[in-house]
């Protein structure tokens, strides 16, 4: 009988495989992968609970900053770190009863302030360009001239022409400023909807230095990381077996002549 070159199949194991997928190594690597990763993830929402408070803005007196029903992220500070062109959350009585207020400090102690001048906010003689009111109205705002007190601090809304702020506290034993003691927060971003970090101050620069951003740029790319290598990491094992029982289905073996 001629002889005949043939293949067959090698032979299937007749039970399925309780060992792990894959070779040590990537196994090794891939619980590396999900035990820094799950430390990435929950250090960055640890330390994000620690730095930062959530409020939601009730009313459209920072707008367009900030929209009323807006969920925004604010950065724990003591009131003597609070700097020009902040927007803070802070508590007054003689404000607001029994609720924290959110508005921007255009003034503080030592600061003469009034407005307008040419449509502009004026501050120690100096006429403010504010970016972030995006052409709102200024010139509505009838503020005489106001000489903060040290340790206390002059705020308006954004929406300058009905922000219940400073400008509507004018006739206050403290000329509608707010002592720096009160402020609980300093406003670093709009998180719901997802308008990102608040556009920075530049226009206070030449008064003096602004303050940083806070630290949620680093906690959310550390969520982030911890995210993608838990995915990454989990995602080996199901991949190497995907890979596995392919180069087993097209494994062959020769057959000899007979």
């Amino acid at each position: 009988m001629g002889g005949e070159s043939t293949t067959r199949t090698a032979p299937r194991s007749g039970g399925k495989s309780t060992g792990p997928v894959g070779s040590k190594a990537g196994q090794r690597l891939s619980g590396l992968a999900v035990a820094l990763g799950i430390v990435l993830f929950l250090g960055g929402f640890g330390w994000g609970a620690l730095v930062y408070r959530p409020y939601t803005v009730p009313t459209t007196s920072m707008t367009p900053t900030i929209d009323a029903g807006d969920r925004v992220l604010a950065q724990r500070v003591d009131g003597s770190e609070i700097r020009r062109g902040d927007v803070v959350v802070f508590n007054d009585k003689s404000w607001v009863t029994n609720a924290s207020v959110v508005k921007r400090v255009v003034a503080v102690g030592g600061d003469t302030v009034s407005c307008c001048t040419n449509g502009k906010l004026t501050v120690n003689g100096k006429q403010i360009a504010e970016g972030y009111l995006k052409g709102s109205v200024v010139e509505d705002k009838n503020i005489p001239t106001v000489k903060v007190p040290q340790g206390r601090l002059f705020l308006l809304g954004d929406e300058r022409q009905g922000s219940l702020d400073s400008s509507a506290h004018l006739s206050d034993a403290a000329q509608g400023t707010v002592a720096r003691s009160a402020v609980t927060a300093r406003v670093d971003a709009v998180v719901w909807p997802m308008k990102g970090m608040l556009e920075r101050p530049t226009g206070f620069e030449a008064l003096g230095v602004l303050s940083q951003p806070g630290p949620l740029r680093i906690i959310v790319t550390l969520i982030v990381a911890g995210a993608v290598l838990v995915l990454g990491g989990g995602a080996y094992g199901p991949i190497a077996k995907r890979m596995g029982g392919r180069r087993t289905r097209a494994r062959t073996e020769p057959v000899g002549a007979r």
